[in-house]
C-alpha cells in the first residue's frame, strides 16, 4: 500500500495546477530588494542607485579616445586617417595578421578569392572594389572588430587594437598595389619597372 501511494504521488507532480509549486529548498530565490532608480529610505539622498567611488577605473568598454578604441570621432563619424603613426614594422604586423585572420576568406591578394569561398561559402568583396577603396580607415577597423553580413566580429580575436589598425595599413597597401600610379613608384626605382 505504500508503495502505491508513493507511486501515485509522483505521477502527481508534473500533473497542471493553478497553485504555486510547494517550494522546499528557495535558496535566496525570493529576496526583499529596490529596483533601479527607485526610491530608497537607507540612503541620505533617497536613491537606491549608488554612484560609483572616487577613482573608479573602467573595466571593460571605457577608453577615452574613441579614434583609436573605435574608429569612430567624438560625433560617432569614422575617421578618415588611421590615427596611429604608419611605420615599417606596423605594416609588417598588419601583414602577418592579415595573413592569418583575413587571407582565409579574402586571400592575400584582398581580392576575396581565399580558400573559404573556394570551399562553397560565400565570396567577400574584393578590397580593391572603388566603394571599399572609399571606405574611411575608421569603416574597415569597425567592420574588423564587429563584422559585417556575413563576416563575424574579430574584436576577440584580434584583441590588441594596434594589431587591427595595423591590418587596416595593410589593406590600404593591398588596395594601392591595385591601383598604383607611376608616381607612386619612387624615382630611384622607375627604370625598373618593365
Amino acid at each position: 500500500m505504500a508503495m502505491l501511494s508513493v507511486t501515485f504521488m509522483s505521477c502527481m507532480r508534473g500533473k497542471p495546477s493553478e497553485k504555486p509549486p510547494i517550494h522546499l529548498n528557495p535558496n535566496m530565490d525570493d529576496q526583499a530588494r529596490y529596483d533601479a532608480m527607485e526610491a530608497s529610505p537607507f540612503f541620505a539622498d533617497g536613491r537606491e542607485m549608488r554612484l560609483p567611488p572616487e577613482g573608479t577605473v573602467a573595466r571593460d568598454d571605457f577608453h577615452e579616445n574613441d579614434a583609436f578604441f573605435y574608429g569612430k570621432d567624438d560625433k560617432g563619424n569614422f575617421v578618415k586617417r588611421i590615427p596611429v603613426a604608419v611605420t615599417e614594422a606596423l605594416m609588417q604586423r598588419g601583414q602577418e595578421r592579415y595573413n592569418i585572420f583575413c587571407a582565409p576568406c579574402h586571400s592575400r591578394a584582398g581580392d576575396g578569392n581565399g580558400i573559404v569561398p573556394k570551399r562553397g561559402f560565400l565570396k567577400p568583396p574584393s578590397f580593391h572594389q572603388q566603394n571599399i577603396v572609399d571606405y574611411p580607415d575608421g569603416k574597415i577597423f569597425d567592420i574588423i572588430s564587429n563584422g559585417i553580413r556575413n563576416m563575424p566580429a574579430y574584436r576577440k580575436q584580434i584583441f590588441n587594437v594596434n594589431d587591427r589598425w595595423a591590418i587596416v595599413a595593410y589593406v590600404r597597401a593591398l588596395q594601392r598595389t591595385q591601383n598604383a600610379k607611376l608616381a607612386d613608384v619612387p624615382a630611384d626605382k622607375v627604370n625598373q619597372l618593365k
